[in-house]
């Protein structure tokens, strides 16, 4: 029996150490691999950027226009329009479902609230997606 083991040949030093080299790195790579994808999931962020505003009170009903342009790296969802941290009473164009603004486009809203904008009062606009983020205040003062 010890002859046996005697003439069996083992693995030169050298080529051991090639293989947990290749091993090594192909886990390495893969794990690299399953990481670089999670970073980019978690990456997408939602950011919106009011552009633009303008009080219309010509009618008999007070509108306020403002843009929001989707500067994240992600499409979301505009869920509501707050004013003063109140639900806006119209919202055009409409919120009855989540409005999809996709990465990089613009909409413009015209909402109203219960009751006329006072002259000289401050307003805060505000718009929550449907993750749940808000983005805001957008203080502006009624002519």
């Amino acid at each position: 029996m010890r002859k046996l083991f005697k003439s069996r040949k083992a693995l030169s030093p050298v080529v051991a150490a090639i293989i947990l080299i290749a091993v090594t790195v192909a886990v390495s790579i893969a794990v690299a691999a399953w990481m670089g994808a999670l970073t980019f999931t978690f990456m997408a962020t939602e950011q919106i950027t009011y552009t633009n505003y303008q009080w219309d009170n010509t009618g008999t009903i007070e509108w306020f226009y403002f843009t929001v342009k989707n500067t994240g790296s992600s499409d979301l969802s505009i869920s509501s329009v707050r004013i003063d941290s109140v639900a806006a009473a119209s919202v055009n164009p409409s919120l009855s479902t989540p409005y999809l603004l996709t990465k990089g486009s613009s909409v413009s809203f015209n909402v109203t609230r219960t009751g006329n904008f006072a002259s000289g009062v401050s307003y805060e606009f505000t718009v929550l997606t449907a993750k749940g983020n808000t983005f805001g205040p957008y203080t502006k003062t009624a002519p």
